[in-house]
């Protein structure tokens, strides 16, 4: 509690304070919040509120507000969006209304700048100079394709034709967290070209100790850098360029058993567990505009190298250590053509092309008896899809209007397997094989939109998900090497609504999913491992609602409710187990964010802005396993940051986990014994930043 008490004291002394007297006009930094900003999407072309989806926008203010330094951190904004924290950043699975996948591809979408990330082992990075982040729920495959089965996340970093200067911050907090950023935005005079040059650099020295070896089982270092280019060549050409570099070296385990009590324990175990990962990623756009219509061309290349060692037993004991190495390389082709005029029928055609490489080694060591296993798989996979969508505005009536969309999508997965067995002496092959399969799927969408004032409209949309099948890197049997796709279809009712010189804005909406042959991950028989296997039948359904006011000239509140209710419809897992109407894994029932931001009237002689932002979220009741037997009850996370500017100099105090909220961020079982990882403890900290426009 003395935690709490010191940070309260900071901030209602410094707020009283400066309450005395003050200038009730000190807005000389606007800070704008979720779906606040404008967003012109190049394939949707306007403002996400008056399009028949459900979107929600994260901006810079926010992002800065609330001290987000990761994507994990600022999804948790998200209703209805789930990316459980633990583990190393190999492990970032994301259910969007209860949709995700907890190993192999993900089934939410992440592109990055019009990168696309394919794997779920790149999804975890540190933001640095983000413009905005915008997350689409609900299936996207008409425009997006590939394993956007629930939904999209798209982050988009700063412009230099936009943003101008040079900026530096450094953050200290205990637990030994430690980050710097610096970045510098520069051009020519005329503003037809600029460029930007950033850099972050984090360490984290650990939140739990390994009693066995004394040191921090989950210590942390990371580092990105990034350049941007931006070239407007005519007035109606643009080309920009983006290559940026992503590295890092962490523990990341800290799991712990539980007693017979239910109780956790001391993180125990011998072999010292880590996990380091290089992304390179870079892409180069073209965007060319006339009166009638506009082209973007995407082209974008990613590799990925990472290296885990883990202590597959968590134990004292010497059983067993697992290397797992994986390099990935992945090029892609986008070209989008769109209608580009003021009729009521717009148009938008576009074609995707891909080829994603795949080596991936796995070394399972015994300690007793004293051998090793060595698996390697070779997994190429090329993709092809076009796509269409037609929008009918003033559709019978005026203010009501279609969208008919359609994508087809193929792909061709191999695979190339071959297993060992080293003992003293010796290399035998065990096993090998090559595999091939391949898919092909239309995915429509229709949607419905009446306007009943320009800025107030209710929506109605019919969409089909699809994620693709794939190979498993381990399985136990012939038929478990392979797993089918999985389908769903998307309902969706909603409204958007703006009141008060749009001071109050209001979405809601509500879902129901029915999804056919969903993917489950399975741990081995033997414990050791895990894979993909099809279930049969499961619904969602739930309801979103989100809640944005500019209360005062300077106080704004902003909140946001999901509610899930995912269920199996029919899953035989096994002769003997059948989990028709469990819960899904994963998926809380409910999700809650509720923020205030509040700038403080100050005389501007003394400050150009002081400003005290605090929130919460909160996470309802999930199950860990598809048996529904343990369970994570209601748990909410209370966050502050008080920021004071200056001049060229900004500082800040924050905390989060004020309430110092004890909680499971993980649970698993592994070879008879029950795991967990704790959540994220009280932390506090200090900003200081350097801007110089």
């Amino acid at each position: 509690m003395k935690h709490i008490y010191s940070v309260l004291i900071v901030f209602f002394t410094a707020t009283n304070f400066l309450l005395a007297e003050g200038d009730t006009d000190s807005l000389s930094r606007r800070q704008i919040h979720l779906d606040e900003v404008v967003v012109q999407s190049f394939k949707y072309g306007k403002d996400f509120a008056k399009l028949p989806l459900a979107a929600t926008t994260i901006d810079a203010s926010t992002i800065e507000n609330q001290q987000i330094r990761t994507v994990k951190e600022a999804v948790a904004l998200i209703p209805n969006l789930f990316m459980p924290d633990y583990g190393s950043r190999l492990t970032s699975p994301v259910y969007i209304r209860g949709i995700g996948s907890k190993i192999n591809s993900p089934s939410v979408g992440l592109y990055v700048d019009g990168i696309p990330y394919f794997e779920k082992s790149s999804f975890d990075f540190d933001l640095n100079e983000i413009d905005f982040i915008e997350v689409l729920r609900g299936p996207q495959g008409a425009l997006y394709g590939r394993n956007t089965m629930g939904g999209l996340i798209n982050v988009i970093t700063r412009s230099p034709l936009i943003f101008r200067g040079t900026s530096a911050a450094a953050d200290y907090g205990n637990y030994d967290n430690m980050s710097g950023q610096i970045s510098h935005f520069g051009g020519n005079k005329n503003n037809t070209f600029g460029y930007a040059v950033s850099g972050s650099y984090s360490h984290l020295g650990g939140y739990f100790t390994n009693i066995f070896t004394g040191k921090k089982a989950d210590e942390l270092n990371s580092g990105n850098a990034r350049v941007r280019l931006d070239w407007r060549v005519k007035p109606n050409l643009t080309m920009r360029l983006i290559s940026s570099l992503d590295a890092l070296n962490q523990g990341g385990y800290p799991y712990s058993a539980l007693d017979s009590l239910n109780r956790t324990t001391p993180v125990n175990y011998n072999d010292y567990s880590s996990y380091a990962r290089t992304i390179s990623s870079s892409g180069f756009t073209v965007i060319y505009t006339t009166d009638r219509f506009s082209l973007n061309s995407q082209t974008a290349y990613q590799y990925l190298s990472d290296d885990q060692r883990i202590d597959q037993d968590f134990s004292t004991a010497n059983q067993y250590f697992a290397i797992q190495k994986q390099k990935q390389s992945t090029v892609s082709q986008e070209l989008t053509i769109k209608s580009h005029n003021f009729s009521p029928y717009k148009w938008l055609f576009g074609a995707f092309f891909f080829h994603q490489s795949i080596d991936n080694e796995v070394i399972l060591e015994y300690k007793i008896p004293n051998y090793s296993t060595d698996k390697l798989y070779n997994m190429p996979t090329t993709g092809f899809s076009a796509y269409h969508q037609s929008v009918f505005d003033n559709l019978l009536v005026k203010r009501l209007s279609a969208t008919l969309g359609l994508r087809y999508d193929y792909e061709r997965a191999n695979y190339d397997y071959a297993a060992y067995r080293d003992t003293t002496g010796r290399h035998d092959r065990t096993d090998a094989f090559y595999s091939t399969m391949n898919f092909g799927q239309l995915t429509p969408k229709i949607a419905l939109q009446y306007a009943f004032t320009p800025k107030n409209n209710i929506y109605l949309s019919v969409a089909k998900g699809y994620k693709t099948g794939g190979f498993n890197t381990s399985f136990a049997n012939e038929e478990d090497r392979s797993f089918e796709p999985e389908y769903s279809w998307n309902y969706e009712i909603g409204t958007k609504l703006k009141f008060f010189d749009d001071r109050l804005q209001a979405d809601f909406c509500l879902f129901y999913i029915d999804w056919r042959k969903q993917q489950i991950y399975q741990p081995l028989p033997s414990g050791i491992g895990q894979m993909l296997k099809n279930a049969g039948r499961s619904e969602s359904r739930g309801a979103e609602a989100s809640l944005s006011a500019k209360i005062l000239k300077n106080l704004y509140f902003q909140a946001n409710w999901g509610y899930t209710h995912a269920v199996f419809k029919d899953y035989q897992k096994d002769a003997n187990t059948n989990y028709s109407g469990n819960f899904l894994p994963f998926v809380p029932r409910q999700t809650i964010t509720a923020a205030v931001d509040y700038t403080i009237p100050v005389l501007k002689r003394q400050f150009d802005r002081i400003a005290l932002n605090i929130n919460y979220s909160g996470v309802d009741r999930l199950y860990w396993n598809e048996d529904n037997a343990i369970k994570e009850p209601y748990y909410g996370l209370l966050n502050g940051k008080l920021s004071v500017d200056k001049g060229l100099l900004g500082f800040s105090v924050w905390a989060k986990n004020i309430l110092c909220e004890d909680y499971l961020a993980y649970y698993f079982e592994s070879m008879k014994t029950r795991f967990v990882q704790k959540g994220k403890p009280f932390t506090a900290g200090i900003t200081l930043r350097v801007s110089i426009n």
